[in-house]
């Protein structure tokens, strides 16, 4: 009788706390994309309108949380083809995500860049039909560091940054 008593409350006990770790565990720890990670979703001709642009790896981007959601980018090679000067990036996001009041549900999208002032007006494209999403503005980035291309940070509590060159891009991940 004791041993069954005792052996009740040591399965109650660990059940205690399989439950409590459970629940405050994150569902989501976001984290930089390993290079296999990026291989098997950054395409190497990626599909623009019409075009398959090829796309220059090495400056591939992305985030994952482990479990098959990622957010990636990488640079475009665009000489030649129609979409030279208008984009230059490739970006994919398998999560719905803001930049500003941008809403990019998941898909394939690609963006391009200019110069303003005191910072970047990017501006977003759906990658199949060349249609303007919208536009938003990278800020400089004033710390100290490597220059990127492209890096992409993953989310902390939402909300992360995608570094241009110097320039940062705030986004933040949807409901």
């Amino acid at each position: 009788m004791k041993n069954a008593n005792t052996l009740r409350s040591f399965v109650r006990a660990c059940l205690v706390v399989v439950c409590a770790s459970g629940s405050l565990a994150s569902p989501f720890v976001w984290r930089q994309a390993s290079e296999k990670e990026l291989r098997g979703v950054i395409p190497a001709r990626a599909p623009v309108e019409r075009e398959r642009i090829e796309t220059e790896f090495r400056t591939a981007s992305g985030v994952t949380d482990g479990r098959g959601k990622f957010i990636a980018g990488v640079v475009m090679i665009t000489a030649g083809y129609a979409a030279e000067g208008k984009y230059s990036h490739f970006f994919i996001t398998r999560v719905p995500i803001q930049i500003e009041e941008i809403q990019l549900p998941a898909g394939e999208y690609v963006f391009g860049f200019k110069r303003v002032d005191d910072g970047l007006a990017v501006k977003f494209y759906e990658a199949a039909s060349g249609k303007l999403i919208g536009e938003a503005k990278a800020i400089k980035d004033t710390r100290r560091g490597p220059v990127r291309s492209l890096l992409i940070n993953p989310p902390v509590n939402g909300k992360a940054t995608i570094q241009i060159g110097r320039f940062l891009l705030e986004y933040r991940l949807s409901d």
